[in-house]
């Protein structure tokens, strides 16, 4: 009999684990019925200003931007918004922690092996900060590169490593920090000579922190590889179908009628620089067809 009752809980336990998986809530329904149902709707963000950061105890950002009308247009009053480290999106997204995750995060060829992209929201380029004057000359990765004696100083979880690699950069002259804050002290301390991410990010965060000891490269530029400009979008759990679909639904005419441009435009974003091509589809840009 014990080993019965055994069988039973372990048939049931799979069954909900296979539930979860398949985009349905343990009470039968989808997770969007589920999200409508609620009215709310967990949505992990990274703490990246203009994309999504706090002031006066209020979310703000173009990614939240986004998110907040998409998700009130499938009827779901409530964006229940938590910032996080950029590294921690991905696993929380998995560990159920989140619904969504959307932070203007890149949609790249690794990260959609482990993650189910909605379509490119907007686009970007990387950015370079240094010491005041630039005392190392230095205008693009491969400057970095051709001195081995450089030590740039890139957030963990961030696409910049791999673009600095790919330009030449050895990976011992790049030391992993948490965040921003941290890498601008690394560089303000000397114990990294430059720091990279998006532009915009980077560029706000140092208006933010009135650093005189650092400068933002204005004459940086960009690496000719796959994966620049990067296009970024929400992401959803692998299978979570229904969700990501009626997400995309939502988003396209948000595309259509403009409204997108409107969203982002008082975080410093443009039209012309931020607003993607809408024949631009996540697919391609998984399977790299767009480079």
């Amino acid at each position: 009999m014990r080993n019965f009752k055994i069988g039973i809980l372990v048939i049931v336990m799979a069954l909900l684990v296979s539930a979860c998986d398949s985009g349905e809530s343990t009470s039968g329904g989808s997770t969007l019925e589920s999200l409508q149902e609620k009215g709310v709707v967990k949505v992990g963000f990274a703490n990246e200003k203009p994309y999504a950061y706090e002031e006066d105890g209020e979310l703000k950002g173009g990614a939240v931007a986004i998110a907040t009308a998409v998700f009130e247009n499938l009827g779901i009053e409530e964006v229940d918004g938590h910032l996080s480290d950029f590294g921690q999106l991905i696993p929380g997204l998995g560990a159920g922690k989140f619904d969504v995750i959307t932070a203007g995060m890149a949609i790249t060829p690794d990260r959609c092996d482990s993650v189910d992209f909605g379509e490119p929201e907007m686009q970007y380029g990387e950015g370079l900060i240094v010491a005041t004057g630039n005392p190392e000359n230095l205008h693009s990765y491969a400057d970095i590169a051709a001195n081995p004696d450089i030590t740039v100083a890139v957030m963990s979880g961030a696409t910049e490593k791999d673009f600095m690699i790919r330009e030449g950069v050895d990976e011992k002259q790049i030391m992993m920090v948490p965040d921003i804050p941290a890498s601008f002290a690394a560089v303000a301390s000397g114990r990294a000579h430059a720091t990279t991410g998006t532009e915009m990010t980077i560029k706000m965060a140092l208006e933010s922190a009135d650093q005189n000891k650092l400068e933002f490269v204005n004459d940086f530029a960009q690496p000719d590889i796959e994966g620049v400009p990067s296009f970024g979008a929400a992401a959803f759990r692998i299978d979570d179908d229904e969700l990501r679909e009626a997400y995309n639904a939502e988003l396209k005419k948000l595309k259509e009628s403009g409204e997108i441009a409107e969203l982002i435009e008082p975080y410093g974003f443009t039209e012309e620089m931020n607003v993607v091509d809408p024949a631009l589809t996540t697919e391609s840009i998984c399977n790299g067809e767009n480079y």
